[in-house]
């Protein structure tokens, strides 16, 4: 069973910045998507960016603000996220697509103030 760890969430003023990680059980490599999903408050789960082998997307809302990365020795990928707003207040999951089968880490909170 692949295992999927969040971290790196927390309260920050808006405009700053905060980088979450995920650590996965096995090589990151391995699998077809790494992607990161947030949910806010009283909201759907929603993509928030998605990096395959050859395409890396962003959701509209982020796009220009937040970067996903990987580091491949340490089994991890990085969403970087900069110019923070209240809006991006919402638990951020780590997901990960393999063999057609999804895998989620239980979640991060993230907490903007105004």
């Amino acid at each position: 069973q692949v295992q999927l760890v969040e971290s790196g969430g927390g309260l920050v003023q808006a405009g700053g910045s905060l980088r979450l990680s995920c650590a996965a059980s096995e090589s990151i490599f391995s699998f077809n998507v790494m992607a990161w999903y947030r949910q806010g408050p009283g909201k759907q789960r929603e993509l928030v960016a998605r990096r395959t082998i050859g395409t890396t997307d962003y959701a509209d809302s982020v796009k220009g603000r937040f970067t996903i990365s990987r580091d491949n020795a340490k089994n991890t990928i990085y969403l970087q996220m900069n110019s923070l707003k209240p809006e991006d207040t919402g638990i951020y999951y780590c997901n990960a697509l393999r063999s057609y089968i999804e895998y989620w880490g239980p979640g991060t909170q993230v907490t903007v103030s105004s």
